[in-house]
């Protein structure tokens, strides 16, 4: 019996599995991670190794560097203002976001999808823009050189791609869930917290996350808005250590990794459910 063979289409298939696409991500990941780990090990060198050598390895480690980091009362300051900021704005952030999304996901009103499409033209926004406008408002409502002048603006900012990435997940709940929550006396709050929350937790920890690091690293506008240098958060106290101690590279190299450690830290454990977050997302 003859077999009947499928038509050739002329097209030879690609395998994503092939030594070249390893290579390839091998190597993305080799320049995402190369500047990191220089970072990290240059602070256990000393300021004259790393002219001599650049690319050399610390012989013999030097944790000097570190110990005198640490020691600074300005580096525990800046590190508990970063973490009021990033956690303040994490919080927000992840309530607001969902509540937000709950509507737009779950109730039917006039002007839904164009409320929606409003908050996603946000993401086209570039915060640059509104840095001065921004400065101006803050100033006008007694704001700068305080909390809130950083996480406000980062609130909102933060918004947009929050929606964007929990709507989908409470979108794709069954509505027969919600009914049968409803029928055991459940109210729309009642679910919220009970049952959609629980469902959604792979992205809530996915905005929240990506909501920490972005504030964790926020530069541009805590120099603007946070003059008092006893408000400066980490990033500001790496430029002002660079600019205090400017030959003391091996110092400003330390300095900067445990400034950077924190957030890199909580990505790092939360990536997972970050991945699992945005993978919703996608399919929603």
């Amino acid at each position: 019996m003859n077999s009947v063979l499928p038509p050739s289409t002329g097209r030879r298939q690609v395998s994503w599995g092939t030594p070249l696409t390893y290579a390839l991500a091998l190597a993305i990941a080799a320049v995402s991670i190369a500047p990191v780990i220089y970072v990290v090990i240059g602070g256990f060198r000393t300021t004259p190794q790393i002219v001599a050598d650049p690319a050399g390895l610390p012989d013999p480690f030097v944790w000097d560097n570190y110990a005198r980091v640490l020691t600074q009362s300005n580096f525990w300051q800046q590190a508990f203002n970063s973490a009021v900021i990033a956690l303040g704005t994490t919080l927000a952030v992840v309530v607001l976001g969902m509540a937000a999304a709950f509507v737009l996901a779950r109730y039917s009103f006039r002007g839904r999808e164009g409320l929606y499409t409003f908050f996603t033209l946000g993401l086209l926004f570039p915060a640059g823009a509104a840095i001065l406008p921004l400065y101006l408002m803050l100033r006008d409502l007694n704001l700068v050189n305080s909390y809130y002048a950083v996480i406000l603006p980062q609130v909102a900012f933060s918004l947009p791609l929050t929606i964007v990435i929990l709507r989908p997940f409470l979108s794709a709940i069954p509505r027969e869930l919600e009914d049968a929550a409803s029928i055991d006396g459940a109210s729309r709050l009642g679910f919220l917290w009970r049952i959609a929350m629980p469902l959604s937790r792979p992205a809530l920890v996915t905005v929240g996350v990506l909501a920490f690091v972005a504030s964790w690293n926020s530069f541009l506008l805590p120099l603007l808005v946070l003059s008092d240098v006893n408000l400066h958060t980490l990033p500001l106290g790496v430029q002002n250590f660079s600019s205090q101690y400017t030959t003391d590279t091996a110092g400003v190299l330390a300095f900067t990794s445990l400034a950077m450690l924190p957030a890199l830290l909580f990505f790092t454990l939360a990536e997972k459910q970050i991945v699992g977050g945005l993978q919703g997302a996608v399919k929603g």
